[in-house]
């Protein structure tokens, strides 16, 4: 896609930039190529949660250690530390649409919808308030100025480290005029290494866990306590009842583990049929098809109808496939792959790119079969 990377430098440091610090090294190397680079640096550590009321490991970045990682590393840096609370807005968003989205057996994306609806509208909101010009995070994503003047998220430059999918939903100008991503031209190797050479107490800290509120116990725990879990057939491509579910949302498509399941030829989720509470398994062939449907959040108008030169990425560690049709109806959207993709998983994010340039998102409903 015509148009050129956004550099930092290219930003006026001269009312600096609030960083989102989670108490890990990303956030840490973020905030210190920021200070470095002559921006006048707050770090901000959002708050999600009553701490009192949950046990959250160590591991995961909304907890007591990783706040006080945060306030360690902006000590070490030089930085003013604030914590905001943000309970009621993640509680409301992130945590009620999980619980929903896996109620109606869907498998959301928790840590995408967390991006696109608390985090950056917060360090924003929070940047404007201390009379800072941009807000800044330690994902590894880039920025591109097309043509037409628009920023819109792109690739990181290290393609095991992208993080640009988790950013896709964000299509607000007035975040993408203001937000920056220090580390998008960098891999995780050289974010250590910056760490340990400038003696950042978490240079060697692990990353954090992927879904930040589920305390301590296991996705079934969490969720147990808040869906009443109906039992049901669970049945073969063809209808036959082969065994009993404990409850559709326990299961995501695409799983072949705790099934209970003896067929002979490993055996996978392809359906989850809430209409009758029934799970539907089959061999891995049953699991692919070309087409989606999905609910957009946005659709550049860059992206023709028929979907030429574009890709799609449908889950965190898919490759993107090459997309042959689109067909918009509004906010819905059909997709037909040039070749048949694995486990399409409605709940979880569609990202469009054009080249390495996101050009729209959405959430799947359904695979078709045409």
């Amino acid at each position: 896609m015509r148009g050129d990377y956004f550099q930092i430098e290219e930003a006026s440091k001269d009312r600096g930039a609030v960083v989102s610090m989670s108490g890990g090294v990303d956030s840490a190397a973020a905030a210190l190529l920021l200070r470095d680079a002559g921006f006048r640096v707050v770090g901000l550590t959002m708050k999600n949660f009553c701490f009192g009321n949950v046990d959250l490991p160590e591991r995961s970045c909304c907890s007591r250690e990783a706040v006080e990682d945060a306030r360690r590393t902006c000590e070490q840096l030089g930085l003013t530390h604030r914590v905001i609370d943000v309970e009621e807005l993640f509680t409301r968003e992130v945590v009620d649409n999980f619980v929903a989205e896996y109620e109606n057996a869907r498998t959301p994306n928790p840590c995408i919808r967390c991006n696109s609806k608390v985090r950056f509208r917060t360090l924003i909101d929070h940047a404007a308030r201390l009379g800072l010009d941009y807000a800044a995070t330690g994902h590894y994503a880039r920025l591109h100025r097309g043509e037409d003047g628009r920023i819109r998220i792109a690739r990181a430059l290290s393609a095991s480290k992208d993080q640009s999918y988790f950013l896709s939903p964000i299509n607000d100008r007035a975040i993408l005029e203001r937000v920056l991503f220090p580390l998008g031209e960098l891999d995780k190797a050289d974010v250590r290494e910056i760490a340990v050479q400038r003696g950042l107490h978490v240079a060697e800290k692990d990353e954090s866990q992927e879904v930040c509120f589920i305390t301590g116990g296991s996705l079934k725990s969490f969720l147990s306590k808040k869906i009443p879990f109906k039992p049901g057939p669970i049945e073969s491509v063809v209808g036959e009842v082969i065994g009993q579910h404990e409850g559709l949302g326990l299961y995501t498509i695409g799983q072949r583990r705790k099934l209970g399941i003896a067929t002979g030829t490993p055996q996978y989720v392809v359906k989850l049929d809430p209409s009758r509470n029934a799970l539907v398994i089959g061999d891995a062939e049953d699991l692919r098809t070309s087409h989606l449907t999905c609910t957009l959040d946005w659709m550049d108008e860059v992206v023709e109808g028929s979907g030429r030169g574009v890709s799609a990425q449908i889950r965190s560690r898919h490759r993107p496939a090459k997309v042959k049709e689109i067909e918009r109806r509004g906010r819905l959207c059909g997709v037909v792959f040039e070749k048949p993709q694995s486990a399409i998983c409605p709940g979880q994010t569609i990202a469009f790119y054009k080249d390495d340039v996101v050009v729209g998102s959405g959430v799947i409903d359904a695979s078709t079969d045409d």
